[in-house]
Formats: structure tokens, C-alpha cells, sequence
């Protein structure tokens, strides 16, 4: 697996998949079925492509069939976003592992995790590095796809860990909520809208898709961002005091 600087425009072959016509909503997500994957080697954005390797594209087969088209062209962004951050930056980073941590980031959200009481960004970090094995990928490089996968909602870690984990978040937070906005160039935004855009109503389809990815474990979001959500799509949802545990703790309280 080769480490590329980011420097330069990556000198990959990115790939576009088509896809039926027809779709179906699940969750109040659209899962729209793979037709088949065609190779485009012309497309390129803002001097950044995805990975042209079999790894690369059983990723991007595997999220599109299991997630639905909004989160993984979310998942997409994220990849743009963080590879951008990278060249920008200067920062070493190798594009495969950073894909793959962007495809699978929000895996924890898939249907087959309906039953799951893990946090989601276990459940996706957990798939990641299985699917990395599988490729044969060195186990040093998997164990660093879950950390960054793990960790990508907890803020204030993962800019100090090494460059995929301070990436991916990095390029997360910028797609959800604007976070680095200015320190893009309006023609990389424009570039990366243009291919890839976020779809009108993005914030409330992708609320709903958490919302529907963890109401049934909605312990695992207290103390992180997604606890907001909750709060946002059930009225019942009742956020974690942590003064109130210590307050009441046995410790405090004698009994």
C-alpha cells in the first residue's frame, strides 16, 4: 500500500457508479440499489480522485448497497473534504486507508445494525478493519481506520492523533455542519457541490437517518454531538446530566 503527500493533484482514476432508476425508502432514506459499477477515468475534482485499486471499489460497492445513496454521498464529501484538508496542510496521508475510513464511518447506521447496542462508531470501525483484513491489509493500518472511525464524533481527540483519524473528523464536521468552511477555497466547495452535491432537506434527511440508525440505542449517544439529535426527533429523550450522577452518585449520597 503505497503513502502519498497530498500535495499535488492525486494521479488516481476515480470511478462513477450507476445505478437503477428506481429506489427505495427506508427510514427515511433513500436505498437505492447498485446496477453496476463503470470505471470513468476522467473525473477528477478539485485535483483530488478516488483510489483506482480493488480495495477502493469493493468500499464503495459494499457502502452503497448497505447505506443508501444520501450517506454515502455523504461519505463521498467526506473523502473530498479530508483529502483537500490533507493536500492543503501538507499532511502524509495514504488515499486508500483514507477512503476506506470515510466509506465506512457512518456504517453503524445500516440496517444490519438494527439490534446492535454499541455505539455506531464501534459497530463501523468493528466493519472497517474486518473488511481491511479480508483485503489483507496490515493489521497496524486497520487498527488505525478504527480509531479514526471510533472516534469521529468525539471532539478534541482525534486532531491529535495521526493524520487519518484528524482527517476524517475533520472532513465530517465540514460536511455536516460547515466547520473549516473559509479555510476551503470557494472553488474547491464549488467543485466538490458540483459532482457531489448535498440534495435539498440534507440536514433533516441526514437527522433522520441517525434517528433511525440508533432510536433503539439511544443510551450510546450521550456525551457526543448525536445526543442533540435525539433530543431534536424524540420529545422523550432526556440528555445525560453528569452533575446530577456525581451529585447523586453512592459516593455523595451515603447509600
Amino acid at each position: 500500500m503505497k503513502v502519498y503527500t497530498l500535495t499535488t493533484a492525486v494521479a488516481f482514476a476515480a470511478f462513477a457508479v450507476a445505478v437503477s432508476t428506481t429506489s427505495e425508502a427506508v427510514g427515511g432514506q433513500a436505498k437505492t440499489p447498485v446496477a453496476q459499477t463503470v470505471m470513468n477515468g476522467a473525473e477528477e475534482v478539485s485535483g483530488i480522485a478516488v483510489p483506482d485499486t480493488e480495495l477502493a471499489r469493493d468500499a464503495a460497492r459494499l457502502i452503497r448497497e448497505s447505506e443508501g445513496e444520501l450517506l454515502f454521498q455523504h461519505s463521498v464529501r467526506v473523502y473530498y473534504w479530508a483529502a483537500l484538508a490533507a493536500k492543503r496542510k501538507g499532511l502524509r496521508v495514504d488515499p486508500e486507508l483514507l477512503y476506506v475510513a470515510a466509506m465506512f464511518h457512518d456504517f453503524g447506521l445500516a440496517e444490519s445494525y438494527g439490534e446492535s447496542h454499541r455505539r455506531f462508531e464501534v459497530d463501523g470501525a468493528n466493519a472497517a478493519r474486518d473488511f481491511l483484513r479480508r483485503h489483507a491489509i496490515p493489521e497496524a493500518d486497520a487498527e488505525k481506520v478504527w480509531f479514526a472511525i471510533a472516534l469521529h464524533t468525539t471532539n478534541g481527540i482525534s486532531p491529535n492523533l495521526f493524520p487519518v483519524a484528524a482527517l476524517l473528523a475533520e472532513g465530517a464536521n465540514m460536511d455536516l455542519v460547515g466547520a473549516g468552511y473559509n479555510e476551503f477555497t470557494a472553488a474547491e466547495r464549488n467543485a466538490i457541490e458540483a459532482a457531489h452535491p448535498h440534495p435539498a432537506g440534507f440536514a433533516d434527511d441526514f437527522m433522520q437517518a441517525v434517528y433511525e440508525g440508533l432510536k433503539h440505542r439511544p443510551e450510546t449517544t450521550q456525551g457526543t454531538g448525536l445526543a442533540d439529535v435525539m433530543a431534536y426527533k424524540d420529545p422523550n429523550f432526556r440528555r445525560r446530566d453528569f452533575s446530577y450522577l456525581m451529585r447523586n452518585s453512592p459516593w455523595a449520597t451515603k447509600r
